[in-house]
């Protein structure tokens, strides 16, 4: 017996051997005895070889499972044992598994999918009552951070006067951090009995998520000094004495958008300045995006009010449990299980919704 067929997969992500041609120019260019007097130009290619060795190293690595598979299920029929048939059969098994993870990350091709992300999350209007959702959320998107390896860090939190939170960004590090998460990009839809209500009657509560690409150090955004209003306040979260005795955070206003950004995380005034940059220009190289192609929601998702019939996912809790995602339809009974982080579910629907629509990566 011989696994057969087309698993020479190409086009796309699985373009292999175009992949392959790219990798060797790229060698050629970095030996090139004047590559290193321009050592910023160097580091780009170097970027860029490393980013296309990513690609293919899960290629290779399915490659050698099937052919491994293959040797398996020859040797399981040349000497007829039943213990090597189930080798294979689990073989099968994670060979299976490892393609549909490759299938996924196929659709991870567009422009900033492989940065960190920045994650923004706003309660809407309802105060407690939103404000909780929103923090349930915060918890939501850092619990599946943290199962998927990804590094959270909180750059500028807003607590609520009773519970919850009135805003919240922060960074999510990791390979392909903001592929992963671009598509919970959204207003998300809350329907439970309310924990603040001593009638104990059923409330509807709503938060936008708000998703950026890091930019990359190559990645340049020009942005005029006199466009900006830099104000320095003292930082409200958590950090001791420091933080609140000295005016260490730093809100910026940049005055033609009217974004304004917020840092509080880090003791130095100087460090939350930069990160605050960071993140307004992230947010400015979003917009920017949107004006020359005018599709919004491949950068930060489809920007709506944040109420009544713009969710993208609904989270009901009472009078009976399910989480649907309305773009895809996917649904998830447990509820407690997603809350807690678990959203591969979701998000690989919408990557996979998006890749088909389009014909194209999401």
């Amino acid at each position: 017996m011989k696994l057969t067929g087309g698993f020479k997969p190409s086009g796309g992500f699985f373009d292999v051997p175009g992949h392959e041609v790219h990798l060797k120019e790229i060698e050629k260019k970095l030996v090139a005895e004047d590559l290193w007097n321009d050592p910023a130009r160097a580091q780009v290619i170097l970027k860029k070889k490393s980013g296309i060795e990513n690609i293919l190293q899960p290629f290779y690595e399915i490659e050698k499972q099937y052919d491994d598979l293959n040797v398996l299920l020859e040797l399981s029929e040349e000497e007829g044992g039943e213990g090597m048939l189930d080798d294979a059969e689990e073989s099968v098994k994670s060979l299976t598994v490892d393609l549909d993870n490759v299938e996924l990350r196929s659709t991870l091709s567009s422009e900033g999918d492989r940065n960190n992300a920045i994650v923004t999350i706003n309660p809407g209007a309802g105060g407690t009552e939103s404000q909780d959702w929103a923090q349930i959320l915060f918890r939501m998107y850092t619990r599946w951070a943290e199962k998927s390896g990804y590094k959270v860090e909180i750059v500028d939190l807003l607590p609520g006067e009773e519970a919850g939170i009135k805003s919240v960004t922060m960074t999510v590090t990791g390979e392909y951090a903001y592929g992963y998460l671009k598509g919970e990009a959204g207003v998300h839809r809350l329907v439970r009995i309310s924990p603040f209500d001593a009638n104990k009657r059923r409330h509807t509560s709503f938060a936008a998520i708000l998703v950026y690409p890091e930019l990359s150090e190559d990645i340049d955004v020009e942005i005029n000094d006199d466009d900006l209003r830099i104000d320095t306040f003292r930082a409200s979260g958590a950090g001791g004495q420091h933080v609140n005795k000295t005016d260490s955070a730093v809100r910026i206003t940049h005055l033609p958008t009217g974004i304004v950004v917020s840092c509080q995380n880090e003791r130095s005034q100087q460090k939350n300045r930069a990160t605050a940059m960071k993140i307004l220009k992230a947010r400015i190289y979003a917009i920017k995006k949107k004006e020359q192609d005018e599709k919004l929601d491949e950068i930060i998702g489809e920007k709506k009010d944040i109420a009544w019939g713009s969710q993208i996912r609904s989270y009901t809790l009472q009078p009976y449990q399910l989480i649907k995602d309305h773009r895809t339809n996917h649904e998830a009974g447990n509820v407690n299980a997603v809350l807690d982080g678990d959203l591969d579910g979701f998000i690989q629907a919408y990557l996979l919704l998006r890749k088909e629509s389009k014909g194209v990566s999401a």
